[in-house]
């Protein structure tokens, strides 16, 4: 398995005070950017698929 690939969004601007996100088959990894060689979050699809409905609504 090759290691995941990490994303941070757009809007996070050119410092690393952010959070990346890895989409894999069944399940989001989140990492702090400060500590990229540190633990991540793991999500199921389904409750990250809830989280960004959330934000989504939270926006609008």
């Amino acid at each position: 398995m090759s290691d995941p690939v990490y994303k941070k969004s757009s809007r996070s601007g050119p410092t690393d005070s952010c959070v990346e996100v890895a989409r894999l088959p069944e399940r989001a990894l989140v990492r702090d950017s400060k500590h990229r060689k540190g633990a991540n979050l793991k999500f199921t699809e389904e409750c990250w698929s809830e989280f960004l409905k959330g934000v989504v609504k939270e926006r609008a």
